[in-house]
Formats: structure tokens, sequence, C-alpha cells
């Protein structure tokens, strides 16, 4: 499996996330930030078909460009269950702080503990794992068999998400850290929303 990362500006910088089978040349895109264009245009380039969008949580900097490219391509996005309130309102999503109105409401939900599979090649998942606490809807999405995973906000390198945000919760976020993102293995590649990537053994050693 190969994983590209697109820093895209808007407001702030966010990583969006390529997860491609080099074989198949399929993949999964995650959190499509912002500039649809710039994301079409590497999708082309490359020769990519993208299965599904998905989403690590409902946050405007994580879907700005969501809505263009299911209309552009067709294609489905995915979020947890708890997101629907975070997609569909701008007040959640914090999007009307900044200038405009998101709001998406044709999103397909997944539930913790989920398997997200490539259709052209079942072997390559995602395992949806529930992380609650800078958003209620947050998720990591983790690759079991290369040992890597797409933690959205729940952590950076270096440092946690935010909890002051509407859902935000410190305790919970504590729990999540705890008890699922430093189960992972150690040598586990975390990609975040806003830093670069990093592993669980380097952030227990930081933040432990």
């Amino acid at each position: 499996m190969f994983v590209k990362t697109v820093p895209l500006e808007d407001v702030l910088v966010t990583n969006t996330y390529f997860y491609i089978d080099e074989e198949t040349k399929h993949g999964f895109l995650i959190d499509p930030a912002a500039e649809p264009k710039k994301l079409l245009d590497i999708i082309r380039d490359e020769g990519w078909t993208i299965e599904k969008m998905l989403i690590t949580h409902g946050h405007f900097d994580h879907i700005g460009a969501v809505g263009v490219l299911h209309e552009r391509l067709g294609i489905p996005y995915y979020a947890h269950q708890a997101a629907q309130d975070y997609l569909s309102k701008p007040k959640l999503n914090l999007s009307a702080y900044c200038g405009r109105d998101i709001s998406l409401t044709e999103a397909s939900f997944f539930q913790d503990d989920d398997e997200i599979y490539l259709e052209a090649n079942p072997s390559a998942k995602l395992k949806v794992i529930h992380t609650p606490g800078h958003t209620a809807d947050s998720v990591l999405f983790y690759d079991v068999a290369n040992h890597l995973a797409f933690v959205g906000d729940t952590i950076f390198k270096g440092s946690i998400g935010a909890t002051h945000f509407p859902g935000g919760d410190f305790q919970q976020l504590k729990q999540s850290l705890l008890q699922k993102v430093f189960s992972l293995p150690e040598e586990t590649v975390l990609y975040s929303g806003h830093s670069e990537a990093t592993t669980i053994r380097q952030e227990k050693n930081q933040l432990l």
C-alpha cells in the first residue's frame, strides 16, 4: 500500500491522504480538506480510481472538498454514525465561523470496529476505531497489515487534539488515547491532520 500526503490550504493547512493499492491503482481518499481541483488533478494524473472518501471527523477543515468530489466523481463518502450533525450543521462543523456554510447530507455511516475494504483488492482494508474526545465522531483508520493509522485530530506529533469545540471532551480524549491509540503496536505510523507523521513509540515517550 502507498500513502500520499497532500497538505491543502484553506483557513488552515490540513493533511489529506491518498491510501492507494499500487497493483490495482484503486484506493481511498481520507479527509478531503480543500482545493478540490488539486485533488482531481492528482487523481487524473496518477490514473487512480478512488472508491470511497473516508472522514476522520466532521470539522470543516477535513471536509471542505467532499461535496465537489462527490458530485464530480460520483463516489460516496463515509463517516462515523455520530457525524451526521457535524456534517450537516455549519455551526457544529465550524464552517459558519469561517465565512461559509458547509452542509453535507448524503453521507454513509460506519461504526466502531467496522472494516472498510477496497473492492478491487479486499486484502487492502482499514479498521475503524472510534476515538471520541476532539469531537464526538472522531475515528482513526488502522491498517493492521502495514501498521499505519490515519488519526485525524486525535493526536499529532508531540501533542493531542483540542477539546474546546462543540462535542469535545478532554476526559474522553484521554481515554481514547490510553485505551485505543496507545494500544496499537509501537511501530505503527500515525498520519494526522496537522503535523508530520510520527509513531506510537515516539508519542508514548513524548506524552506519557
